[in-house]
This record gives structure tokens, C-alpha cells and sequence, in this order.
């Protein structure tokens, strides 16, 4: 019995150390391992989205997947006979699902912020975007003043949630307890702003246009752009090692920028040319 106990013991203090270490290589990997090679040849690369993200990726009422970022990203591996597998996500694990490999790419409004830039690379800037507040006109919210008081939602893991935090005197010391709420996707935000659970959502621009434009009376929706809050930039994000592969995505975004493939999934997406292609590093 004295010796189970001892082996038990070792083993309790073992685990910690055993997880540790294999948090340690699987992060050592996702920093140096370059997966270019293997994606070439198995001629597949999986993208990592929230597929309720209209209009970067979402699905159709009979199931289909589409979107701008949908359409970019076969146009980008396109060019290389790669065929691109999308992979539904918690999008607050994202990071996470990516250093873990189970996915290759994050290819879905993903914003630029410092604190993305420590755990992921990015690829050149491919569309600017703002955090907007989207109200019902019904409760004559015209600013972020007034939204004293009130209920806010937000998308967990989103940009929103990350902007709120880091300007908190723009709106977040301001709303009911200081704490929006929290949301899983924006569809189910939307609903508890329809119902009056909710009085406000702070969200990506590029979302909150195309969404109230789609609604059965956009008119009763109302967009507030502040031009306190910074300006963002989509791009693709990718595991720290993979150089090759965001060479290759910088490149491909670059061709399709020249031979205006981009121009019209712009504006099969938005009706206009609004792309903002950042230079390309490398």
C-alpha cells in the first residue's frame, strides 16, 4: 500500500510537468514548423471560421457556405491547385485551434491587434474595417453618450470585445454595469436586440451593413460609426512558422489584385472597390 501511494505521488507531481512540456513543444512548433510542403502535398489547406460571419463567411438557408473571405481564399489557392476545406470554429479558441494544427489558416474578418501579433503572423492587409454600434431607432440611440445606462453585446473573442476593453471611457464605462453581454455568434445578439433583452452591439462594420441591408426592414436599424474608434485591417492569420505559406498568400492576393479578380469579388460583396491591399513585406 506504501508503495501505490509513493508511485501515486510521483505521478501527481509528474502531470503538471508532462503538460507543461508538451504545451512547450506544441507552441515551439507553431513558431518554427514551416507546413508549406506538407499542404502542397496533400493539395488541401484548412481554414478555421465562424460560418455565421455575413458577409466574410456564412451559410445559406440550404447550407451552403459562401462569403467574401470564402471567395478569397479559393481565389488565393486557386492559383497553386490547392483546394481550400472550411472548418466551423469557436471563435474564441481560435488562436488555440490554430497553434494546435488543427487547422492551417484563420481567413474570416479577422482584425490586426497587438495582442493577435503575439500569438499569430498576419498576412498583408486585404480590407479596412471599424467597430460600430448597431441600435434599434426605436430606443433613439443616437450616440455612444447615449448608451448611458444601457445593454451592450458583443461577440466573445471578437474585435469588438478587444476594442471595448482597450478604450473602455469610449462606451464601456458607460453601459449597464460596465459588462456587455457576451454572444457566441452575432445572430444570436441580433435577436435579443429585436427583443429588447439588448439595447446595442458593438461590431464590425463590414457585418453590421451587410446584415441590417438584408433584414425585412433595414429602415428600423441604426449604424453609428465613431470615428473614435481605430480603424482596422482584415487579414489572414497563420501560425508564426508557416513563412512560406504567407508568402504564398501575399503573392496570391497581389496577382489578383492586378488581373482585377479582386476588384470583383469586392464588388460581388460590397458593390464597390473598397480593398485595401497592404504592401507585402517580404
Amino acid at each position: 500500500m506504501k508503495k501505490f501511494k509513493a508511485i501515486w505521488l510521483l505521478l501527481l507531481l509528474l502531470i503538471p510537468t508532462l503538460c507543461l512540456t508538451g504545451c512547450e513543444s506544441v507552441t515551439t512548433r507553431a513558431n518554427h514548423q514551416d507546413t508549406w510542403s506538407r499542404i502542397e502535398r496533400r493539395k488541401r489547406v484548412i481554414v478555421g471560421l465562424d460560418d455565421s460571419f455575413v458577409p466574410m463567411g456564412f451559410r445559406q438557408k440550404n447550407g451552403k457556405l459562401v462569403g467574401y473571405d470564402v471567395d478569397l481564399a479559393r481565389a488565393v489557392f486557386k492559383q497553386y491547385g490547392i483546394k481550400v476545406d472550411f472548418q466551423p470554429i469557436d471563435w474564441s479558441m481560435k488562436e488555440t485551434e490554430l497553434k494546435n494544427g488543427t487547422i492551417d489558416l484563420l481567413w474570416n474578418g479577422y482584425s490586426v491587434n497587438a495582442s493577435r501579433r503575439k500569438k499569430v503572423a498576419f498576412s498583408r492587409y486585404y480590407l479596412a474595417n471599424r467597430q460600430v454600434l448597431v441600435t434599434l431607432k426605436r430606443d433613439r440611440i443616437n450616440n455612444l453618450n447615449d448608451m448611458q445606462g444601457k445593454t451592450l453585446g458583443v461577440q466573445t473573442g471578437s474585435t469588438g470585445d478587444t476594442v471595448l476593453n482597450e478604450h473602455p471611457k469610449l462606451l464601456k464605462d458607460k453601459i449597464k454595469g460596465k459588462t456587455p453581454v457576451m454572444y457566441d455568434t452575432f445572430p444570436n445578439a441580433f435577436i435579443d436586440l429585436n427583443a429588447g433583452r439588448i439595447q446595442g452591439i458593438l461590431m464590425d462594420e463590414v457585418y453590421a451593413n451587410y446584415y441590417v441591408k438584408h433584414q425585412k426592414n433595414p429602415a428600423d436599424y441604426r449604424v453609428e460609426v465613431n470615428r473614435q474608434f481605430p480603424v482596422e485591417y482584415f487579414a489572414v492569420g497563420m501560425r508564426k512558422g508557416d513563412k512560406t505559406l504567407r508568402k504564398k498568400i501575399n503573392a496570391g492576393l497581389g496577382r489578383l489584385q492586378r488581373n482585377g479578380q479582386l476588384k470583383k469579388i469586392n464588388e460581388k460583396w460590397f458593390g464597390t472597390n473598397s480593398t485595401f491591399l497592404g504592401p507585402d513585406n517580404d
